[in-house]
């Protein structure tokens, strides 16, 4: 299929689609006119990659884990049992980047308390 139809049936741009390219996310065969030539296997591929991308890692991380990620009836799971260990320290990072957001909302609410205050 063509980059237009493989778009079309995975609701992610033609832009988004040569990015994951750039980035060796996706290989599609080159026809001799030059034309992209994505499988039916792609759309799985690009499924798994939106996943990914909503879990926080990015690019360059799923360029690492994506061939040890399968797709279990809808479920992504780690094939690979090193990988685990990847997927926690990467839990630990937005764990932490959630501590520091609840603290900057903190320091936020007492500046808001403050002003209400002060009206």
């Amino acid at each position: 299929m063509r980059i237009g139809e493989l778009a079309r049936r995975t609701g992610i741009s033609e832009r988004a689609l040569r990015y994951y390219e750039e980035q060796g996310l996706l290989t599609p065969e080159r026809r001799p006119s030059g034309y992209r030539a994505y499988s039916d296997a792609d759309v799985a591929v690009v499924r798994r990659i939106r996943i990914l991308l909503a879990a926080g890692l990015n690019t360059a991380q799923i360029l690492e884990v994506l061939p040890c990620i399968v797709d279990e009836g809808g479920r992504l799971t780690p094939d690979c049992p090193e990988l685990v260990d990847g997927l926690l320290r990467q839990r630990a990072r937005i764990d932490e980047a959630i501590g520091e957001l609840e603290a900057t909302r903190a320091n936020l609410d007492t500046i808001i308390g403050g002003e209400r205050r002060a009206s």
